[in-house]
């Protein structure tokens, strides 16, 4: 029988697909030594719980989740419950006698984990990796089914118990199958790389660094070799090995330690340099495992008076805060997604960024990383902020699991050197079950996990909480929640003169604006109210920034937020569901007028920018003109007249007061007088009687 063009097709797929993973696997080998990682993203079948009957799954591909429709539509019931992941799962029958492991990069936010019908365990924790071994569960040389039954539902034994954010339901990070020799460096120590770096000592002259290296053998004891090599742009600059013996079915633990002369230091936006730290385990002369890890030697301190430190010279954390959600999508964010949420940071010229509320995908401190940006990373003990319910009961089954998020946190990260601060808490509140002497005991915890970095938190209320962290940081809305910016300065000034110990940040501070709220006066609006004029937010965030930038007590500021983010209780600003205070759009297309006033300030890349352009219908007959910018001289021009040159402000603002306009269609020019590399931005300002 003749094959249809379809089937052609069909079989042509099925032979690339299969060249593909031939191809995959060779390139396992070749990158990782012995240790082979398969990505398990496609060929997954969903359901929910209640969907019983046969013929109810459909086809989806990781990553994935069930409440991008419900949930970014404002639906404040949208769907937490119990949701179904189903695949199948050939094991290769020259896999016997290796070991496999099921590693999950996140799933929210409950995952219990299914292999052949057999339960493997349960993870609670919807922010960190976490892995299963499936040696023993599986039948080689056969297909077979892998089931894992998800949970975002409401619970009082797992963080985040509240949030102003979305909890989206599904698996929306990656799944791995890995697949190593009986002896190898842990997968299973709370999912972290198995190989910690820690910097003893670093100065310009010299580092001190050990890497410790945890081992597991399966089946008879044998002796190995665990070498660890540093290396910089491809060339090894320092090498060390020991021999140990490794008893059987027994985990182990090795450590080497060296030093490095004149060492080139990670210095944040300025050089972020990584060298790398291969660690692999040796059989004779057969690789059994390697592991690679970033090495970002630096160091750094917070002085109470002075602020931050990096490899001994000042440095103002000028940051922002992320949510992991954008339009469409939810959580479920691919590669692509990370980088580019990166790249408008630093186009911006962030320095540093908080990654709120909770630990957020492992590409995103490899980028922070590479692009030199301070971070602060947390867990997501979070408090109700403005809403009801609380963030904190004093449940044993509660208490164990922050703890264990905890630990997943840091050691999965530990090797990171953009990290400088492990944050415990957001928003608590001591009425009811006080948190007081819990987040004491997280606070210990932290040190004992890591010695080597500070502990901060953010708070929004005064009392004892604000005095356990090494550091603290205060989210303030002056100006947005009642108020104004000045007493964001009175509040700055009076809490260093009182507590003149404690190392103070900023860890939140914004404003809603929709690009679709203009108006040609500046007044401040109703905050949960439907109009959230974009000028408002500008005018808010020169102010909050101007009064952060003169106190070099503050060692650092995050804006909240960068990017609007998915709130489904919310019911204000242009639409349901979204909570606006992002300097840019929730699809990330368009970067609303404060953002350039941060470029303009922050970023020293030529930059002009006309401010209210989206403000196209004027009422009145005059109108001020605001421009943000880095030149030396820019001239303004309405209709093809100049109404003057002008010089910006130490803000990089320039401003021409009650330009008239002429009724019907004003053309507005604005450009740098620098003949050379010539910046220029305009608009058209229709004026009605």
């Amino acid at each position: 029988m003749m094959k249809t063009i379809n089937t052609i097709k069909t079989e042509m797929n099925m032979k690339s697909r299969f060249f593909l993973f031939l191809l995959s696997c060779c390139m396992a080998v070749l990158l990782h030594g012995q240790r082979q990682d398969y990505l398990l993203d496609s060929g997954w079948k969903f359901r929910f719980s209640h969907q019983v009957e046969r013929g109810t799954e459909i086809q989806v591909s990781l990553p994935h989740t069930w409440n991008a429709p419900d949930a970014l539509s404002g639906k404040l019931d949208y769907k937490r419950g119990l949701g179904n992941y189903e695949r199948k799962l050939y094991i290769a029958p020259e896999w016997e006698g290796k070991r496999l492991f099921l590693r999950f990069e996140g799933v929210n936010s409950v995952a219990t984990v299914f292999m052949n019908g057999k339960c493997l365990g349960e993870h609670k924790g919807g922010y960190s990796a976490f892995v299963f071994e499936i040696t023993d569960c599986v039948t080689y040389g056969k297909e077979n089914t892998l089931w894992v039954r998800v949970s975002n539902a409401e619970r009082l034994d797992v963080m985040p118990l509240v949030g102003d954010f979305n909890m989206y339901g599904g698996i929306y990070r990656d799944v791995h199958l890995v697949v190593t020799e009986p002896a190898c460096i842990s997968l299973t120590d709370y999912a972290s790389p198995g190989v910690y770096l820690t910097q003893k000592a670093v100065s310009r002259e010299q580092a001190e660094v050990s890497a410790a290296v945890c081992l597991s053998n399966r089946g008879e004891a044998r002796r190995l070799t665990v070498r660890a090599e540093i290396k910089a742009e491809g060339k090894t600059v320092c090498r060390k090995e020991q021999q140990l013996q490794l008893e059987a079915d027994r985990d182990s633990r090795a450590q080497l330690d060296f030093s490095m002369k004149n060492p080139r230091l990670w210095d944040g936006r300025k050089d972020p340099f990584l060298y790398q730290a291969e660690i692999t385990l040796w059989d004779g002369d057969r690789l059994l495992d390697r592991v690679i890890q970033p090495l970002g030697l630096r160091f750094f301190h917070v002085d109470p008076d002075k602020g931050f430190f990096l490899n001994g010279a000042p440095l103002k954390l000028r940051g922002v805060c992320r949510h992991q959600d954008r339009a469409e999508i939810g959580n479920a964010l691919r590669a692509e997604h990370h980088e580019e949420d990166v790249e408008i940071m630093v186009d911006m010229g962030a320095n540093a960024v908080r990654l709120a509320h909770y630990q957020q995908a492992e590409l995103m401190y490899d980028l922070t990383d590479r692009w030199g940006l301070v971070t602060w990373a947390e867990i997501p003990f979070v408090g109700p902020g403005g809403y009801l319910d609380k963030g904190f009961v004093d449940l044993a089954d509660f208490r164990e699991n922050g703890e264990q998020q905890l630990k997943e946190l840091i050691r999965q990260n530990y090797n990171h050197p953009s990290i400088c601060f492990w944050g415990l808490f957001n928003e608590l509140k001591e009425s009811g079950d006080n948190p007081v002497d819990y987040v004491r005991s997280l606070n210990r915890l932290a040190h004992q996990e890591d010695p080597s970095r500070p502990t901060t938190a953010a708070s929004n209320q005064s009392g004892d909480l604000n005095f356990i962290t090494d550091c603290i940081a205060w989210n303030r809305y002056d100006g947005w929640y009642g108020g104004s910016p000045d007493n964001l300065a009175s509040f700055l000034d009076r809490t260093h003169r009182e507590h003149p110990e404690c190392r103070i940040a900023i860890s939140e501070y914004g404003a809603g604006a929709s690009i679709y709220h203009q108006q040609d006066s500046l007044k401040k609006t109703v905050p949960n109210s439907y109009w959230h004029p974009e000028n408002w937010q500008t005018y808010y965030h020169m102010a909050n920034w101007k009064i952060i930038r003169e106190r070099p007590f503050v060692w650092g500021s995050f804006i909240w937020n960068l990017f609007d983010f998915g709130a489904a209780h919310r019911h204000e600003g242009d639409r349901d569901g979204i909570n606006d205070k992002g300097l840019v759009t929730f699809d990330r297309k368009t970067k609303k007028d404060a953002y350039y006033f941060y470029k303009a300030n922050w970023n020293p890349e030529p930059m002009l920018y006309l401010a209210g352009k989206r403000n196209r219908i004027s009422t009145a007959s005059q109108r001020d003109i605001m421009v943000f910018t880095n030149q030396k001289e820019v001239e303004l021009f309405v209709n093809g007249q100049s109404q003057g040159k002008a010089s910006p402000d130490a803000y990089a603002t320039v401003v021409w007061k009650a330009v008239k306009l002429q009724p019907g269609e004003n053309r507005i020019l604005v450009q740098s007088t620098s003949k050379r590399n010539r910046l220029t931005d305009s608009m058209v300002v229709i004026q009605k009687k």
